[in-house]
């Protein structure tokens, strides 16, 4: 049965309602226009944002109020997934070690996408503010950095490769835009 089917049937039973959207005019139209030209596999759904190197895709929740506190948040967050993505084979063939979720290389590539994320965040305009989420990875991130004092220099190189090499997709006009923003 369908929950509208069933008379006076328990609230903890009901569907919850759904989540607000941010509306089309909280969306950043420079930010919209940089990850657009990407061509990247982006899909919407879920409540967390992962990307995934053998099915080279990333991975969003819905641009949704209760997701995210407003639409820099979403940027950001999509900024770091994009980070990753430029790890493929077929782009920049970035592999630190990761072997599997938690280890030292995990950290060493979380880092390269935080840091990503702040140099496309800085270079489209946007806001960062810490998520949630920031204290575990910083928590694996001070074990690499402690065990290895270049790490933080190492991890902002690849993230300067991933920044320029996202940029060097663009039309010239989104950098043109962009560039001046940054000035």
């Amino acid at each position: 049965f369908n929950c509208e089917q069933i008379d006076d049937l328990p609230a903890r039973f009901q569907a919850p309602a759904a989540a607000p959207a941010l509306s089309a005019a909280e969306r950043i139209a420079r930010a919209e226009a940089f990850f657009a030209a990407l061509n990247a596999d982006v899909r919407h759904g879920g409540a967390q944002a992962w990307y995934a190197i053998h099915s080279d895709r990333v991975q969003l929740p819905p641009f949704e109020i209760e997701t995210f506190r407003d639409a820099g948040s979403y940027y950001a967050t999509l900024a770091h997934e994009i980070t990753h993505w430029t790890r493929h084979p077929s782009r920049l063939d970035r592999d630190l070690g990761r072997r599997r979720m938690g280890d030292e290389g995990y950290a060493r590539e979380e880092l390269v996408a935080e840091l990503g994320a702040a140099f496309l965040a800085a270079d489209l305009g946007l806001d960062l503010e810490p998520r949630e989420d920031h204290a575990g990875y910083i928590a694996s991130w001070l074990k690499v950095l402690k065990q290895d004092k270049r790490a933080i220099f190492q991890a902002a190189a690849h993230a300067q490769r991933a920044a320029d090499y996202l940029h060097d997709r663009q039309p010239r006009a989104v950098e043109e835009e962009t560039a001046e923003r940054a000035a």
